[in-house]
């Protein structure tokens, strides 16, 4: 786990709670859980001020804190299905996950957690797949396997599924965007029960989740974060392939990229991830010699991935209206980004960090990847 991060020390069982009950409150997404253990030291700290922070923020209604009831009844039903709830900093928490910038502050885990400790690449690509892509990607998969690399993919139809249909038998781990236990597509149900009894399977929603279009992009980033590298087999010019490819770089790991036919429409995405220096991947050889170079760079500390190098929390009550105001005027529907809001208000860092945070949790702003923040307008 990358050094520095502050949710790195395992949770005792209350902690572990007060980490459940925080991500499932209102407003409170993955890195503004990251912030609040950063500025706190802990969920139960956290969740004693958030009232507070949101009263400041310009909150007037209560805000949604889940009762412990809730949390202990969501860990039995993954307990029920088979599985069990994992909160950022257990010793099962996938270790590469938790150094990307918005890790998921709790997953379902089903399967075999021993399978994120080997050597891995992501496989995603078109659901409407070329018989030939599919044919190379359940090749590829297999011989990976066989060299013992783990397959990472997202059980979509097409790539996804070749991808695990070809690392079966030697490992293989599926991210989905509902819950663990919706099957998705119908017709990977057979699959989706191998890969639960022979590999491993992961889900950000919570049980009972149907998976909505909003979901998949969560999805992507939780499939580039898992490893080094992320293969791009066919990708349409607008595709949820090509935005897990951007995670990927974005947490500065490996761009991969199978060449296609420029007559072939599926493949003007990853054709242009290759024009943008992706690696070109022709055979298991290729992503093996890539794996082989060296590690990921070092993640940054929690302070960091707000753009702050030792970060320390700003008290809100030495915080003015006027400041509130100057930064909140920034805000608009475009994200921007954090250290732009700080050059364009002309405040310190902990005083714009603070504010953010309170406005997040007031639901007046909201946060975007990249360590951008935009204003959301709530209808009236």
């Amino acid at each position: 786990m990358a050094k520095g991060h502050q949710t790195s020390a395992a949770p005792d069982a209350a902690e572990r709670l007060a980490r459940l009950r925080l991500i499932r409150t209102e407003n409170v997404g993955p890195v503004t859980f990251q912030h609040l253990l950063a500025r706190f030291g802990s969920a139960r700290a956290a969740l004693e001020k958030l009232p507070d922070l949101a009263r400041r923020g310009g909150r007037r209604a209560k805000l949604k804190i889940p009762p412990l009831a809730e949390v202990e009844k969501e860990i039995a039903a993954n307990e029920r299905a088979g599985g069990r709830l994992l909160v950022i900093g257990e010793p099962d928490y996938p270790a590469m996950l938790a150094q990307t910038e918005g890790a998921p502050a709790a997953i379902s885990l089903f399967g075999h957690a021993h399978l994120f400790l080997e050597p891995s690449v992501s496989i995603v690509g078109a659901r409407n797949a070329s018989g030939n892509a599919v044919r190379f990607t359940e090749k590829l998969a297999r011989d990976l396997g066989a060299h013992g690399v783990i397959v990472i993919s997202g059980l979509a139809r097409g790539i996804d599924t070749a991808a695990h249909t070809g690392a079966l038998e030697t490992g293989t781990v599926a991210v989905v965007a509902g819950g663990a236990d919706v099957i998705y597509p119908p017709e990977n149900a057979a699959l989706h029960a191998r890969i639960l009894a022979e590999g491993a399977l992961i889900a950000e929603a919570p049980i009972g989740t149907r998976p909505l279009a909003r979901h998949f992009p969560a999805r992507n980033r939780i499939i580039a974060g898992l490893t080094r590298a992320t293969l791009v087999v066919e990708a349409a010019k607008r595709s949820g392939s090509l935005i897990t490819a951007r995670f990927a770089a974005d947490q500065g790991r490996e761009v991969c990229a199978v060449p296609g036919s420029p007559m072939d429409p599926r493949c003007a995405g990853s054709n242009g991830l290759l024009r943008d220096g992706a690696h070109l991947i022709e055979r298991a050889e290729d992503i093996l010699s890539l794996l082989l170079r060296g590690g990921v760079r070092e993640e940054p500390a929690i302070a960091d991935l707000f753009g702050i190098s030792g970060f320390t929390p700003q008290p809100a009550d030495e915080i003015d209206d006027k400041a509130r105001t100057r930064v909140l005027t920034i805000l608009d529907a475009t994200p921007l980004a954090v250290d732009e809001i700080i050059r364009q208000c002309q405040l310190s860092p902990p005083v714009v960090l603070t504010i953010l945070l309170e406005a997040e949790l007031a639901g007046e702003a909201e946060r975007h990847p990249g360590n951008r923040v935009a204003r959301r307008y709530n209808p009236p």
